[in-house]
């Protein structure tokens, strides 16, 4: 799922295009886009772009007479910049927006439509669509440390939170806590000022990082290289790999569709989390700690 750096840099990549310029009209591709019926669509019709926004992990067009579009690009979504006489083609493409300049393509892969439009009259109504997280490149570490403590989880889940911290998600918050050298299971309530503190620094050197590398890769093109999973990420998606930072291989917890991605060395003081499927299929025999692991691969009839 695009989260806050890939957010900024399509909207930087938008703002450019299309600032100033009229939405001459909106094609849907998939019913399924749009999750509002008042106002309808056609009442963007020909109205003049005035800003470009990040709400979220929202891409919002602020249009004339108080009217915004509000685009959720959820796991799969991803917009491209085409010419104007580009041919629409593949099932993928979701939506098209005419531009005087050219035409923005929303397209998402897989059978699953979960990509979300919504058409809205007024800022009330778009404030409705904010979660209320705090911005995490703006917050203080004070007011960072109320997000963490407002409610008792582990820090994963806080930090991918959008009640707490606004754009922030599953990549982003594995590379979050490897710098800051934290456990993704440990409370939020046990965190110590020092633990924060860390955090709230890891935050924003990360997000900052990420959005100056995302920008000089696409350099004055549309962004195109939107993922969840990059060869120079330290954790999120390097299952197995080595930490850049020790070299121990990246471990990983699974749940749902997602995972968690951390260094026992690093995070953890060496210990394995338990994954929760596979900890119910192993119960007692599941490995504590790397060596345990690695011990029990040696043994395993079926190693390589």
């Amino acid at each position: 799922m695009p989260e806050l750096p890939d957010v900024t840099v399509y909207v930087e990549a938008l703002e450019q295009r299309v600032l100033g310029q009229p939405l001459e009209r909106v094609r849907i591709w998939n019913p399924f886009l749009i999750r509002t019926a008042r106002p309808p669509l056609d009442a963007v019709d020909g109205k003049r772009v005035q800003a470009v926004r990040r709400v979220g992990k929202r891409i919002v067009f602020c249009l004339e007479d108080d009217l915004y579009l509000a685009l959720h690009l959820m796991i799969a979504g991803r917009l491209h910049w085409k010419a104007k006489d580009w041919k629409e083609s593949g099932r993928a493409v979701l939506a098209l927006f005419d531009f005087p300049g050219g035409k923005l393509v929303l397209t998402e892969q897989g059978s699953k439509r979960r990509a979300a439009l919504h058409v809205l009259q007024g800022e009330e109504a778009l404030r409705e669509l904010d979660r209320g997280g705090i911005e995490p490149l703006e917050s203080t570490v004070e007011q960072f440390k109320a997000a963490l403590r407002r409610e008792s989880h582990t820090v994963k889940r806080t930090l991918t939170d959008p009640r707490m911290f606004s754009g922030i998600g599953n990549a982003y918050s594995d590379e979050i806590l490897l710098r800051a050298r934290l456990s993704p299971v440990k409370l939020t309530r046990a965190l110590t000022d020092d633990d924060i503190a860390r955090l709230h620094a890891a935050t924003g050197d990360v997000l900052r990082e990420w959005i100056a590398r995302l920008r000089a890769e696409a350099m004055d093109a549309f962004p195109e290289k939107v993922t969840a999973f990059r060869e120079d990420f330290a954790a999120h998606g390097r299952f197995g790999k080595p930490c850049p930072q020790c070299g121990t291989p990246i471990q990983r917890i699974v749940y749902a569709e997602n995972e968690s991605n951390y260094c026992p060395t690093c995070q953890t003081e060496g210990k394995l989390l338990a994954d929760r499927s596979l900890s119910r299929l192993l119960r007692q025999d599941w490995p504590r700690t790397l060596d345990e692991l690695e011990q029990r691969k040696a043994a395993s009839p079926f190693r390589a």
